[in-house]
């Protein structure tokens, strides 16, 4: 494996973030949207299952009581 000076490092570097093409304005803020949206879906979908076992515990339970 070759080696590589720290200089030959930077510019490498430099070379390749020349390559990378940054989402405008408008794309990141529409990625922040969707997520923002699939964030509440997801908790409110994990709240209704949570609920829902929830009460078939608290119907064991009773059960087991009676």
């Amino acid at each position: 494996m070759a080696r590589t000076t720290p200089l030959e490092f930077i510019r490498q570097v430099q070379a390749e973030t020349k390559k990378v093409v940054w989402p405008t304005r408008r794309e990141t803020i529409m990625t922040g949207v969707m997520v923002m949206i699939m964030t509440t879906l997801l908790a409110i979908f994990f709240l209704g299952i949570d609920s829902v076992f929830e009460m078939v515990v608290a119907y064991l339970l009773s059960l087991a009581k009676g």
